[in-house]
């Protein structure tokens, strides 16, 4: 497997964090069970609407502290009641936020997440401050005392994405970080003149099976990681969805499909943030390759057997004895 890379030494700076999650966060407002829309002017029941922190790095920096790993988070909310809460959010989950930017005009991104009777989600969002970080936020301080750096939400960051995030990945790999980055949906369509760029910075890429193929123009996993090597990127895990992931350790390695641990899912609201949670934790512990995905597998069905984006997430001991009960 990839070990983690040797860490920055230069002013023998003391590693404070296993990892530095760079991203969206997000206040996702959930309604459930919404099965369908009621027309224009009339009124639809449904059982509750709740206040959620969400967004990719959040999500992701949330499930890797209630892990037990020590996190950091950078990104931006607006001066707002959202960014309070998503701030506050944080803190009480021990994720250090002194790398959490303020944007004095935009508002906190936020998204109203309708999800149905099978925990299938519709989202409606605001892009707000996530689309105004950039490399500018970037405190190199935080990074400077983390193992490992984890872009999320790459995307959905509007000025971040592309050139800056090339330019913060490529700064974080001479600084001898491991680096690990996660795509969003891109509603806009341009996919690989996005992320081409950030590629060769990229130690593990963990994207969904839907976003590797508009990524890469492939549909076979195989084909798809060999895309990703090809542009430079070291590590290929593909998220599935209810198949599992598919494992590439390099280029010449064999293929590894693990399949996921059957459960009864509540609701898939931050399934995917929580694979990667559980992925990097396992680089972090130095697992081996194929374990780090049946522990992300893990990971993500205590996830989406919960309300709520990492409410479902247990400590590494909990996760470790549910993987050995469900062999």
């Amino acid at each position: 497997m990839l070990r983690m890379a040797k860490n920055y030494n230069k002013k023998d700076v003391a590693i404070m964090y296993d990892v530095a999650c760079i991203g969206i966060l997000v206040a996702d407002v959930i309604a459930k069970p919404v099965n369908s829309i009621p027309k224009k002017g009339l009124l639809g029941l449904i059982d509750g609407i709740s206040l959620h922190s969400g967004g990719c790095a959040m999500s992701a920096a949330i499930d890797m502290s209630k892990i037990g790993l020590n996190i950091a988070f950078l990104g931006k909310v607006g001066n707002d009641s959202f960014g309070e809460f998503l701030k506050e959010s944080l803190i009480q989950n021990n994720v250090n936020v002194e790398g959490l930017a303020v944007d004095p005009i935009n508002q906190t991104s936020a998204s109203v997440v309708l999800s149905d009777n099978m925990g299938e989600r519709t989202f409606l969002h605001c892009i707000g401050a996530n689309g105004t970080f950039s490399k500018e936020d970037i405190n190199w301080d935080v990074i400077e005392k983390s193992k490992v750096v984890f872009v999320a939400g790459t995307m959905l960051m509007d000025t971040f994405d592309g050139e800056h995030c090339a330019i913060v990945l490529e700064k974080c790999k001479e600084m001898g970080k491991t680096t690990v980055l996660d795509t969003a949906w891109d509603s806009k369509g341009r996919w690989m003149d996005v992320l081409e760029e950030c590629m060769p910075y990229i130690d593990i890429f963990l994207p969904s099976i839907d976003e590797a193929i508009e990524l890469s123009g492939k549909t076979k996993p195989k084909e798809i990681a060999d895309v990703f090597f090809e542009k430079g990127v070291k590590q290929v895990v593909i998220k599935l969805g209810n198949k599992g992931c598919y494992l590439r350790e390099s280029k010449t390695s064999k293929e590894v499909i693990i399949q996921p641990y059957k459960v009864n899912a509540v609701d898939t609201t931050g399934a995917g943030d929580s694979f990667c949670a559980g992925f990097i934790t396992g680089i972090v512990k130095e697992m081996p390759f194929e374990k780090c995905g049946q522990f992300a597998n893990a990971v993500g069905a205590h996830c989406v057997s919960a309300m709520g984006a990492t409410t479902g997430i247990k400590p590494l001991s909990d996760i470790l004895t549910f993987m050995e009960v469900n062999k």
